[in-house]
């Protein structure tokens, strides 16, 4: 019986190639997998989608480097719902369901925390995306699926280069619910902080730049990451964010940009499988050990 399973890709399992990528991949794997173990933990790394392992053979499992969920989301779904009923999920599945669609912004918002922002299009809405500056009034947006991550169809748009758009953006709103917000101009002056809390308690941040000519901040779209020394008022931010969630998550990131009135403003809550940068401050994968620890032995 293990007590956690650290859950990853089958890419990530035994990669046929290791470049700088995949390794940084491996090391916060085994920045997780080492602190739990140092807790007295029985811990193993698993695909998610390994069809030949028993999930009731574990107390638990922690979702980490399970990147390519989104793009396999009509198999993870009913995954997710068996694998909930078997063991325990860190975060929990209701966070995960919650989390896992960007409606959750909405809720958010209505929490009074300070949003990009956001107008969200049903799949299936005849509406153009002429229409949705004109109804909007912005000078530039970015476009994406509720349901995504690592920038998958992520388009920046102005009213100009629009009509170039409006053809995959008619054939992804017959697929798929959409959010259009306002670009956020911090993004490329300064770029995105990403704040860390384990146990709902600060540890340390990164901040992503995007490369020249860019705005997607993630490393494999050629972005740049620097540890980052949070203001008081950035990790205030972070902890209003957490306080605003409807639920109480064992870890969390929180994504933050300067709006373009200059006020702090989320972009989003991580806590399905957000990278940590564990190698940047080793003892945070410590304390999450620690705080799955807690939770492991009540059960």
């Amino acid at each position: 019986m293990y007590d956690v399973i650290v859950l990853t890709q089958e890419e990530y399992i035994n990669p046929k190639k290791v470049d700088w990528y995949i390794q940084n991949i491996l090391d916060e794997d085994n920045y997780v997998l080492e602190a739990l173990r140092s807790q007295g933990l029985k811990a193993e790394k698993r695909d998610w989608a390994d069809i030949t392992f028993d999930w009731s053979s574990t107390k638990s499992v922690i979702f980490r480097t399970t990147w390519d969920y989104f793009d396999r989301y009509p198999e993870f779904a009913p995954w997710l719902a068996e694998v909930s009923t078997k063991c325990l999920l860190l975060n929990s599945a209701d966070i995960i369901n919650w989390n896992i669609d960007k409606h959750y912004l909405s809720d958010l918002m209505d929490a009074g925390l300070n949003v990009a922002p956001s107008i969200f299009i049903k799949k299936g809405s005849d509406i153009s995306l002429s229409q949705l500056f004109e109804n909007a009034g912005w000078s530039e947006a970015v476009l994406k699926p509720t349901i995504s991550g690592a920038a998958r169809h992520t388009y920046r748009l102005t009213p100009a280069n629009a009509a170039e758009h409006e053809e995959i953006f008619a054939k992804l709103i017959n697929e798929e619910d959409m959010i259009f917000q306002e670009f956020l101009s911090d993004i490329v002056e300064y770029g995105e902080i990403s704040l860390m809390f384990i146990g709902g308690e600060y540890t340390h941040a990164v901040r992503k730049i995007a490369k020249s000519g860019d705005f997607r901040v993630q490393d494999d779209h050629g972005g740049t990451v620097e540890i980052h020394e949070a203001t008081t008022g950035e990790i205030e931010f972070g902890k209003a964010s957490l306080e605003a969630c409807p639920y109480n998550p064992v870890y969390a990131r929180i994504d933050i940009v300067r709006d373009n009135k200059g006020k702090l403003s989320l972009c989003e809550l991580e806590l399905i499988e957000p990278e940590l940068w564990f190698r940047n401050t080793p003892d945070s994968a410590t304390k999450l050990a620690e705080a799955c620890k807690e939770i492991i032995d009540t059960l």
